[in-house]
């Protein structure tokens, strides 16, 4: 018994899961989504590398939870942050829905033509994920400063309290 308690333990030190939660202050590992991983829409490769130099909100998203913080969406695009301090980023969890990939295509179509001026990535293998230890199967939130540091994180859906302190944390750190 005392064996099995301590494989258990000693699993769960070195696992993966165990240490890749990002925490708010720190900057993430790095993650590249190109190829087979992902990458933009128009197929050209996104790195985490790129929040840097503006404030960055990531909306990370199954598909089948595509509405569940939309209010937090609207409510950004109202503040009209200025996109020299300012860029959002949706990253689609791919590998979270049944729901095939041209359906899921057409659908962020719509989603561009709304939110002109996000940058939409597609995540195939739930990278973020795994190397971040982010929620899977829901709708994260996530806000880094212009040093590429988490400032913010929400697992589900924000209520309007949580609204309101991303978007106060967002413009603390516009002129950072």
């Amino acid at each position: 018994m005392r064996k099995w308690l301590m494989s258990l333990i000693l699993v769960c030190m070195f696992s993966p899961a165990a240490w890749a939660d990002i925490q708010v202050g720190q900057v993430p590992p790095v993650v590249d989504l190109k190829d087979k991983l992902g990458g933009r829409v128009d197929g050209t490769p996104w790195s985490s590398r790129e929040l840097t130099g503006k404030v960055h909100v990531i909306f990370y998203v199954d598909p089948d939870e595509k509405d569940l913080n939309n209010e937090a969406s609207d409510a950004l695009k109202k503040e009209s942050f200025p996109r020299d301090k300012f860029q959002s980023v949706g990253i689609i969890n791919m590998g979270a829905t049944w729901l095939p990939n041209f359906a899921i295509s057409s659908a962020l179509k719509k989603k561009q033509k709304k939110y002109p001026t996000t940058i939409y990535v597609r995540d195939y293998k739930k990278t973020l994920v795994k190397e971040w230890g982010i929620a899977d199967d829901n709708s994260d939130i996530l806000a880094f400063d212009k040093k590429g540091r988490l400032i913010f994180h929400k697992d589900g859906k924000l209520n309007e309290e949580e609204i309101r302190q991303l978007i106060e944390v967002i413009r603390k750190h516009l002129d950072d």
